[in-house]
């Protein structure tokens, strides 16, 4: 890289609009949507679809809700016309869906392309051709009036066909290819002459598509290129904005976005934002940008891991993990404090009555989009309490205190430390069980007990029992208010266990009958060492005495000092 890359490259001049009006404006309704990945994104291709994998793609644009589709550049390849052809001829596009072609300014090609179109019920026919100074004078060798007079004929000609052939509804599409590093008049100009050679009216509008071909600036010098241009149409009532913009600064969505503040009405692009370079703006994350602002984007994106498989299948590209809204872990927090905060954001949700979405770190409940919160939180070495936690209360619904939470998310990340990969909820269940005397060899064992009737009310109960200690049967004995009470005072006396009940926690695991019950018991030793059980039972007393001994059994494993 040079050290003065401004020997080199220019920056873009912006123009000056000092009265734009965008910035104070606000989305509330989603454009028109245009998909161009059977063409744009095709073009993009390694190895473009074969009509199967067209058919296919086409086929989940139906179902997304698209209403306008860029099927083919039907005079670039017999694949494309046959496509096309296939599509009218089994009678497989919607009446309410409009088809869309690509043509060069070329009369071969508008021919090839009305050839292929013929029999439709309605098409959209775009032309465009680029008209960017450095396109004029190193690509066509072209001055502005040859530059015009070329979008005029081919407009002419493509008028021309589609009145001899009244039987299909036609739209008309132009675009200034590079029109965002065109000069503005010259832009305007080109698009007025070709208004005025295709004679729209507010009841039969043209399509003006005004692509950011490259994206050579940022995102608001965008706005301010289509705001002017759509104040100084001289038809605009007879005209759709259409905008196009590329990712080559990866602000195409910004650009997208910010267009439709200055005036836009339509938006073409790709699924994924599949398209040449680095690509076309990504419809999925302008559709879904708008939905969590409470906007309706008009397209169905509640299967999304369905949309994500058909995509990478058909078009043999990847959609990157981290991708918005798609990605398979952009729901996903391995962050300690990230998962706290969305585990408090779902458990407020759950408490309370508001409609409203406001979980921390989820811009978009994952529900919508058809994903599970199974992969919310997944923990590794990064990962805190708050993780842990939550794997806990969705895989097994439990709830653990606080205290207990912090003492197992050591034992986590010892874990995960030690292995430096992620753990999976199966084994972080399994591990919680083995560190609380859920399962595993015990030194402990309760083998049976019995809890004597109160003398009176409110005295103390008798507990008595038999534990296995080491292998060794130990008859016990205890005075306590309860079973819990009872049986530390019996292991005190008799087994020499003295174990101080700290914090005592229970809940109901599920509802009804099956419920089940959680005790959970925090105990502090002779020596200051705390320790923990949990115990899970039908009945809630013997929860608390399977917790019990658990904590014993921490204890007896728990080096002193």
């Amino acid at each position: 890289m040079l050290r003065h890359p401004q020997t080199k490259y220019r920056p873009f001049s912006p123009m000056s609009l000092p009265d734009r009006g965008w910035p104070d404006r606000v989305i509330t309704a989603a454009p028109r949507w245009c998909s161009t990945d059977l063409r744009d994104g095709n073009q993009a291709l390694v190895d473009p679809m074969d009509v199967a994998r067209k058919r296919r793609f086409f086929d989940l644009l139906l179902r997304i809700g698209f209403k306008e589709i860029e099927i083919a550049f039907p005079a670039a390849s017999q694949t494309e016309f046959d496509f096309v052809r296939l599509l009218i001829e089994q009678d497989l596009i919607p009446e309410d869906v409009t088809p869309q072609v690509l043509t060069q300014s070329r009369a071969e090609l508008i021919e090839r392309t009305f050839e292929s179109l013929r029999g439709a019920r309605q098409a959209i026919v775009h032309l465009y051709n680029a008209t960017a100074p450095v396109f004029r004078r190193v690509v066509f060798g072209q001055d502005e009036a040859g530059t015009i007079a070329l979008a005029v004929s081919g407009t002419r000609l493509i008028r021309a066909r589609a009145e001899a052939a009244p039987q299909t509804r036609w739209t008309y599409e132009y675009s200034p290819e590079t029109f965002c590093f065109t000069e503005p008049d010259f832009a305007l100009e080109v698009c007025e002459r070709v208004i005025e050679a295709w004679d729209p009216s507010p009841a039969r509008p043209m399509i003006l598509n005004l692509p950011a071909t490259v994206e050579v600036a940022t995102p608001n010098v965008y706005a301010d290129q289509i705001e002017w241009i759509c104040r100084h149409l001289s038809r605009r009532d007879a005209v759709t904005i259409s905008v196009h913009p590329h990712n080559d600064r990866g602000t195409a969505v910004a650009a997208a976005e910010l267009a439709v503040m200055a005036g836009a009405d339509r938006v073409e692009g790709c699924v994924f934002g599949h398209g040449e370079r680095t690509g076309n703006v990504d419809l999925v994350t302008l559709a879904l940008n708008l939905y969590t602002q409470g906007v309706d984007p008009g397209l169905d994106f509640s299967d999304m891991r369905a949309v994500v498989r058909t995509i990478e299948d058909c078009t043999r590209i990847g959609v990157h993990p981290r991708h918005p809204y798609a990605g398979e872990l952009v729901f996903t927090a391995f962050s300690g404090s990230h998962q706290d905060a969305i585990r408090k954001g779902f458990a407020a949700r759950a408490s309370g009555n508001d409609a409203t979405w406001e979980v921390p770190y989820l811009p978009v409940d994952p529900a919508d989009l058809g994903c599970s919160y199974e992969a919310v939180i997944r923990v590794n070495s990064q990962s805190g309490k708050g993780g842990v936690a939550w794997v806990l209360e969705q895989e097994q619904g439990l709830r653990l205190p606080r205290r207990l939470q912090v003492a197992f998310s050591r034992v986590v990340q010892a874990a995960t430390d030690a292995s430096g990969r992620e753990m999976a909820a199966a084994d972080i269940v399994a591990l919680f069980r083995r560190t609380y005397g859920l399962e595993g060899e015990k030194r402990l064992a309760l083998a049976g007990y019995t809890l004597a009737p109160p003398g009176r009310k409110g005295g103390s109960r008798r507990f008595s029992g038999r534990v296995v200690l080491d292998g060794r049967m130990l008859v016990i004995a205890g005075e306590g208010n309860g079973p819990l009470s009872g049986l530390a005072d019996a292991l005190a006396r008799d087994a020499g266990l003295r174990l101080d009940v700290v914090d005592y926690q229970e809940h109901a695991i599920g509802q009804g009958v099956q419920a089940m019950a959680a005790a959970y018991v925090e105990c502090a030793l002779p020596d200051g060492r705390i320790v923990f059980g949990v115990g899970i039972d039908a009945d809630s007393a013997s929860a608390s005495i399977e917790a019990f001994i658990g904590a014993a059994n921490a204890a007896l494993s728990s080096p002193a000092g």
